[in-house]
């Protein structure tokens, strides 16, 4: 990229207009238009954060407080003489564990805008918070003999951290559907490369509102975009900056600095944050998440570490543990939910209720995975006639019709009730939770190098092919999808996506 920018005409997404812009009265009065309306939805939005804190930590303290002493004795004993005697009354915790927490919620950056509405570092960080404050006042009872309530205590933590957790999932949904209707977005501006910033501007309009952006402008070096004039050397700055203003954008992405020379970087940061603009670099590495990227500036060089993925020895048992621990509760719980579907099974047609089918593992390792039967005895045999009319990703079949779907197969199939048996196979060390699809022999013959990769971890019963349109993905990105699990995984993924995935087996698409 060189220092010239031009108004590219690729489509930008249509939206509001901005308003007014401030007069501007010197370079030192300089701001934004679209910087105002959103640090204005961003304040609104963290004040509403943390008045529901307050109340919903206020709530669990009163609660577990009201259960633990209901005969009206409110009292700490303690043997440490010098400790004042407010301290030795549980309301007086109550509303220090509630000005504690509150306050370690916000200095945890819970209710930072870079955290908002998207991500699971929101409530990770809430959960850090909550597990920091309860040692804190672990470690001050063992050092002042203060005999703080242990039932007081198993009350609060549980039940405050479920509710802030619910209270901002409610949040997430609110903010979501503001963003659908065009409201609390960040608005734009891409410069860069053509090429480059395309991609990024392709990126962001795929993932659609709901993760709160939207690009409002574009600026490339290609003078072939036409549409606007070309600029030279150090009138780039100007170019952005004007561009910013008209566009009312908060927010400019640098797709790539390609013959953008340090100064002009320089001086490019400089001017939006007289104008209060954040500014983003978009490098280019795609499917990599947050934890594997690491920035180490060194003599004045912002350096990016990538970890490669490695999901062996803790992280490996920790998976394992977590698979273990998962399955062996669901199968519990499940147990009576098992005897009735395998009993409707076996009524509604003939043959037996489970269905094994040889798959691929972990390391092109074979297993038989367990369903419930959704078709009829012979559908392996009948699978020839059909192959003709598949509606699937040319990898898979797939039929949305399919003849040889069982009466309860369907509802079986539709809310993904036959994949519960799979549940042993975590047991056995087969599959996991939650990994890439689980393979068929015919399909991994026609993987290419790159898909290979998939096989690195055990399967799932769930994944991000499953939370992520299911049967309506193309090949490419069931690929993509699995492949950007194997790269990136992590305990935190693995719970976001299986709380997700009962969201999208409860509306059933995607699946046929």
């Amino acid at each position: 990229m060189t220092d010239q920018l031009t108004h590219s005409q690729v489509e930008v997404r249509p939206s509001p207009e901005p308003p007014e812009a401030p007069v501007r009265n010197g370079p030192e009065d300089t701001f934004g238009a679209g910087s105002e309306v959103t640090r204005h939805w961003q304040r609104r939005y963290a004040v509403g954060l943390w008045i529901t804190d307050v109340l919903v930590v206020a709530a669990a303290l009163l609660v577990s407080q009201q259960l633990r002493f209901s005969d009206g004795s409110t009292a700490v004993s303690t043997s440490d003489q010098l400790l004042p005697d407010i301290l030795k009354d549980h309301w007086t915790v109550s509303v220090a564990l509630l000005v504690l927490w509150s306050a370690a919620l916000q200095v945890r950056g819970s209710r930072h805008w870079k955290q908002l509405g998207s991500g699971l570092t929101e409530y990770r960080r809430v959960v850090d918070a909550t597990l920091q404050v309860f040692g804190l006042l672990a470690i001050l009872a063992f050092a002042f003999s203060w005999d703080v309530s242990r039932g007081y205590l198993f009350v609060a933590l549980p039940l405050g951290l479920a509710l802030l957790l619910g209270s901002r999932w409610l949040w997430r949904r609110w903010l979501r559907t503001r963003r659908l209707h065009g409201e609390c977005l960040h608005r734009a501006l891409v410069i860069g490369e053509h090429t480059k910033a395309s991609h990024v501007v392709g990126e962001i309009r795929t993932a659609g509102p709901s993760v709160g952006m939207v690009v409002v402008d574009m600026l490339t070096d290609d003078p072939s975009d036409g549409g606007g004039s070309v600029v030279g050397g150090s009138d780039a700055v100007d170019t952005v900056a004007d561009a910013v203003t008209r566009s009312g954008a908060d927010m400019v992405i640098l797709a790539s600095s390609d013959g953008m020379g340090p100064r002009t970087l320089r001086e490019l940061g400089w001017a939006l944050a007289k104008l209060d603009v954040n500014l983003v670099v978009a490098p280019s590495l795609t499917d990599i998440a947050g934890p594997r990227i690491h920035a180490r500036p060194l003599a004045g060089l912002p350096l990016i570490h990538v970890d490669y993925p490695r999901l062996t020895g803790r992280a490996a048992l920790t998976k394992r543990l977590f698979d273990i621990v998962f399955s062996l509760t669901a199968l519990t719980l499940l147990a009576p939910v098992l005897v009735v579907l395998a009993l409707a099974v076996r009524l509604d047609s003939r043959g037996p209720a489970l269905f094994r089918q040889e798959r691929i593992g972990v390391h092109h390792s074979r297993f038989r995975m367990l369903k419930f039967r959704s078709m009829v005895v012979d559908a392996e045999a009948r699978l020839s006639e059909l192959e003709q009319q598949s509606e699937g990703n040319g990898v898979l079949f797939k039929m949305r019709r399919d003849p040889r779907i069982t009466r309860i197969g369907g509802t079986l199939r539709r809310y993904s009730l036959d994949e519960l048996p799979q549940f042993l196979n975590v047991l056995r060390g087969d599959m996991s939770i939650v990994g890439p699809r689980p393979p068929l022999a015919r399909e991994v013959d026609a993987y290419d190098d790159w898909a290979h990769r998939r096989l690195l971890v055990r399967p799932g019963i769930t994944g991000l092919w499953q939370v992520r349109g299911r049967s309506d993905l193309s090949w490419e990105d069931s690929v993509r999808l699995d492949l950007y699990y194997v790269e990136n995984w992590s305990l935190w993924t693995d719970i976001g996506i299986v709380l997700r995935t009962v969201r999208a087996v409860s509306s059933g698409s995607g699946a046929y």
